[in-house]
């Protein structure tokens, strides 16, 4: 599945995607939002999910940039 078959799912069907056949890969906390990004095929899947509320907040999709910043460890100021 590439990304622009991805992107045309349903939310539900993009839930049963990412949580099927998707890798774990990271998990980071800011504040009351847990990010955590899975990997599926040659694209990345980013979900946002509010931990007090137990809800899912957002599904994101992408290939690559500034969205994986978020999950390195380097500095924002060098």
């Amino acid at each position: 599945m590439g990304i622009y078959d991805f992107n045309i799912l349903s939310d539900h069907g993009k839930y049963d995607t990412v949580f099927t056949k998707g890798q774990f890969v990271d998990s980071v906390k800011e504040d009351r939002v847990t990010y955590i990004i899975y990997s599926l095929s040659y694209f990345w899947v980013e979900i946002m999910y509010d931990a007090p509320t137990n809800k899912i907040l957002e599904i994101s999709s992408f290939v690559g940039g500034e969205s994986l910043n978020r999950y390195s460890n380097v500095p924002k100021e060098i």
